[in-house]
């Protein structure tokens, strides 16, 4: 497998990931506001988590 092909293979799996960081962040922020202490701070670790895959998709020439 060519190079580039292993680049487009590795940002589709980083998408897959951010969306599931995404869905998880906002589970947690549902959590959050039904009044679970612990949740904002899940959904804060997600979200920074979700950022960085961004920024890796972004960084392999990937859109976000």
């Amino acid at each position: 497998m060519p190079d580039g092909d292993r680049v487009d293979e590795l940002v589709d799996q980083l998408r897959t990931v951010e969306e599931a960081l995404r869905d998880l962040a906002y589970d947690r922020l549902r959590a959050a506001a039904d009044g679970n202490d612990g949740a904002a701070a899940d959904e804060k670790r997600l979200l920074q988590a979700r950022r960085a895959v961004e920024r890796a998709i972004h960084a392999l020439g990937g859109e976000t």
